[in-house]
Order: C-alpha cells, then sequence, then structure tokens
C-alpha cells in the first residue's frame, strides 16, 4: 500500500490571497484560500472530482489540477503549482502564463516517471538557485534507494523543502499525503482562510477588474495594446475550448473560456468600466 492517501491536491499560487482570491473565483469551484508564507498562497479544493472516477464519471487528478493551475495562470502575471497524489502516483504541474505547463512525477515507492529538463525549466520560470535549488531538485529525479525514505511523498516534501527557500511556508497540516478531509479542515481554522466560491460572472469580472487595474498590466487595458493582448487571448481561447470540449475535460475548457472572457473584456474593457461607474 502506499504512504499516500487516495488522493490529494493543493494548488500553490506566487501572489497575495488579495490578489488570488477574484481570479479563483473564475474556476467556478468551492475552494479555501490561505496564505502560505511572504507571496504565496494556497487554494485547498473543496470538492473532489477526480474521486469520482470510481463510476467512471471523473477524470485524474493530475488532470484535474493541471487544468485548474493552466486556468488560473493563463491571465495571471503569476506562476500557479498543482501538488497532486493519489494511491499510485504523485507529482506537479506548474503553469505560468501562456507558457507549456511543466510537470513531474513519482510512482508511489519514489521510482521517478519524468524528465530532468523538466526541473531545470520548473527551476528557471519560478526563479531558484540555479545551483543549490537546482541540484536539490535533481536528486528528486534520482532512483529510491529502497530504504522507503525517497517514496512519492518524501518527493513532494523534497520539493516543499526546496520552494521555502523562496519564500513558501504552508501552514502546519497542510502536508502532501494528508486525506482531503484533513486539508479542508487545517485550511479552515488558519486565521485568514477564505472561501472562494462562485457569486457569478458580473462578481467576478468586476472583481477581477480591480485587481487587474492596480497592477502593472493596468496599462494594457486600453489603447492598440489592449486589443492586440485581446486578439491573442481569443484566438488561444478557441481552440484551447474546443479541445477541452472534445476530451470532456473541465480543467481545459475552463483555461479556454477564461482566455475567451479576458480577450472579450479586452475589446469590450471602456464599455464595462463605464458601466461600473454608473452602477
Amino acid at each position: 500500500m502506499s504512504s499516500l492517501e487516495p488522493a490529494g491536491a493543493l494548488l500553490l499560487c506566487r501572489a497575495e490571497p488579495s490578489v488570488v482570491g477574484p481570479a479563483a473565483q473564475l474556476l467556478r469551484e468551492r475552494m479555501l484560500l490561505t496564505r502560505a508564507g511572504r507571496e504565496w498562497s494556497v487554494l485547498v479544493p473543496e470538492a473532489k472530482p477526480w474521486l469520482s472516477m470510481e463510476d467512471g464519471g471523473g477524470e485524474p487528478v493530475d488532470r484535474v489540477l493541471g487544468g485548474w493551475a493552466g486556468a488560473l495562470a493563463v491571465g495571471a502575471t503569476w506562476p500557479v503549482l498543482a501538488l497532486w497524489w493519489d494511491a499510485d502516483r504523485s507529482g506537479f504541474t506548474l503553469a505560468s502564463g501562456f507558457r507549456r505547463p511543466v510537470g513531474y512525477e513519482w510512482l508511489a515507492n519514489g521510482t521517478p516517471v519524468g524528465e530532468a529538463e523538466a526541473l531545470r525549466t520548473f527551476a528557471a520560470r519560478l526563479g531558484l538557485d540555479p545551483v543549490l535549488d537546482l541540484q536539490a531538485l535533481e536528486a528528486l529525479a534520482k532512483p529510491d534507494t529502497g530504504d522507503g525514505a525517497s517514496d512519492a511523498r518524501a518527493r513532494l516534501l523534497g520539493l516543499l523543502a526546496v520552494l521555502t527557500r523562496a519564500g513558501l511556508t504552508l501552514p502546519a497540516g497542510l502536508t502532501p499525503g494528508e486525506p482531503a478531509d484533513r486539508l479542508r479542515e487545517v485550511a479552515r481554522i488558519q486565521q485568514d482562510a477564505q472561501q472562494v466560491t462562485w457569486s457569478g460572472w458580473r462578481d467576478a469580472v468586476h472583481a477581477e477588474l480591480d485587481v487587474v487595474e492596480a497592477t502593472s498590466v493596468g496599462p494594457w487595458l486600453r489603447g492598440p495594446r489592449a486589443r492586440l493582448l485581446a486578439a491573442a487571448q481569443l484566438a488561444a481561447g478557441l481552440p484551447l475550448t474546443v479541445h477541452g470540449l472534445r476530451r470532456r475535460s473541465g480543467g481545459w475548457t475552463t483555461a479556454g473560456a477564461l482566455l475567451l472572457l479576458h480577450g472579450a473584456l479586452g475589446f469590450a474593457y471602456e464599455r464595462v468600466r463605464a458601466a461600473r461607474k454608473a452602477t
């Protein structure tokens, strides 16, 4: 039996909770949000869509979390790291902007299943130390010594240890391998915990606009640059949505829908902004 519980997941965002919350609403999933160190936040899913695989109606946890990470990161200026595990495997997916997500996984006994290049790309995109941090990451890609000290849980904990040097500090108890129910309870009792729920497109879009206007992306919301960015988002969002619908993948469908939404807002921003002021 694996040392990991049947299935679980965490979404780590390199941004403050006040920034992550509005963006996470657009996933239309119930989640708990809390701080996870300096300029980091963690989202704990309240639903468990991967568990419905037992009756043939769900998706693997890595596919679900990869879709969510991509959907969150595609319209943001900060990266999203999805950690996931089940009884047979564990791994991560890093999404950042329009770039292709990078991921790695291990079998339950710690056997690496991935390309070393993925770990180097991971370190570069997060701005980790190209020597010390990369050496620690490459050690996670070495075969298990056979003593059980390098199983799947240990590999994810080793990954988190590297990220502590980048400011990540998960609340005690939010640990890979813990049952999903336990993760939710730990997140819920954090002092700054907040529940992310879907409040409708109008409230979600207004909340995200407030956040975006206050960032360096603000100048891109008007004029020729805004229209150019909007066109690129529409061009990328349409095929991604079609791909998600064909594969019946909720995560990738959401990512494509968010791109389409951002693109449409880019063209209609001035009208949306005027309507907000009028109300």
